[in-house]
């Protein structure tokens, strides 16, 4: 599967963004999805995870309850919204897909991964 993230822009805090991630030559129904964001000189982190099944979704901690992660079968693509930016929220974002069965919420749960696109958030 090809993934292709795109969104990204410059917002002032408080703002919004929908992030895209578009797949090809598989459909994601047959993975779990994932957003994971990387910003200058930190390791890459988990984000947001729904499963292949799209029952179930998952996130972390720091952006629970301003982001949602959804996802359109028949447009092969998932979603990010993010809500109430935050400065810290600032990153690279990354979409991923992973095989396995089971949902992870790590890097290494997660087998193919887009090219990232930039959010910036301004104070």
């Amino acid at each position: 599967v090809q993934l292709q993230a795109s969104g990204g822009g410059l917002v002032q805090a408080g703002g919004t963004l929908r992030l895209s991630c578009s797949a090809s030559g598989r459909t994601i129904s047959r993975y779990n999805m994932g957003w994971f964001r990387q910003a200058p000189g930190k390791e890459r982190e988990f984000v947001a995870a729904i499963s292949w099944s799209g029952g179930n979704t998952y996130y972390a901690d720091s952006v629970k309850g301003r982001f949602t992660i959804s996802r359109d079968t028949a447009q092969n693509t998932v979603y990010l919204q993010m809500n109430s930016l935050k400065p810290e929220d600032t990153a690279v974002y990354y979409c991923a897909a992973g095989s396995s069965l089971r949902i992870g919420v790590t890097r290494e749960a997660f087998d193919y991964w887009g090219q990232g696109t930039q959010v910036t958030v301004s104070s």
